[in-house]
């Protein structure tokens, strides 16, 4: 099969980043997306049914689900840099926000009120909020690209 022509000089293609979207990314995304489902099910119940118990929480909660929907489709997507760096903001977020979430209900379990997604450091999840954005910024790192590895193509 003859891959389209895209424009692209040989040279450029090669110093392209690797789709995100593509081999293990496949598998990530679709972690991402059950995740993302989930949290939006989730906060979608908690704002219309219990907002007032705990509006903290439930705002973290609906936030963590907008940074999964986000992560999902930026990695879907993640073959063009505006996508890849939004990828690459979304997982920091995630990252940065489950860890300082879960250290925060780990110091205090009542800190917020209720649980969030990333309470505990996702212990409601399976600790899959804990893992996956570690795993996350690792693919996008192994999918930067030859030339950001230091790595000059043969031409």
């Amino acid at each position: 099969m003859i891959a389209p022509d895209d424009g692209a000089a040989p040279a450029e293609a090669a110093r392209a980043p690797r789709s995100t979207g593509a081999g293990f990314g496949r598998v990530l995304v679709t972690v991402y997306g059950v995740l993302a489902f989930a949290a939006l099910g989730r906060s979608g119940y908690e704002f219309m049914v219990k907002f007032t118990d705990a509006p903290v929480a439930y705002s973290l909660s609906g936030a963590a689900a907008l940074v999964y929907v986000l992560a999902t489709f930026a990695l879907a997507l993640g073959a063009h840099p505006l996508w890849r760096r939004l990828a690459w903001i979304a997982v920091g977020v995630e990252a940065v926000g489950v860890l300082v979430v879960g250290s925060a209900s780990l110091a205090n379990p009542d800190v917020f009120g209720e649980s969030t997604v990333w309470s505990l450091f996702g212990q409601g999840y399976g600790y899959v909020p804990l893992v996956l954005p570690f795993v996350g910024l690792w693919w996008l790192w192994r999918t930067r690209g030859p030339a950001a590895h230091g790595k000059e193509p043969a031409v």
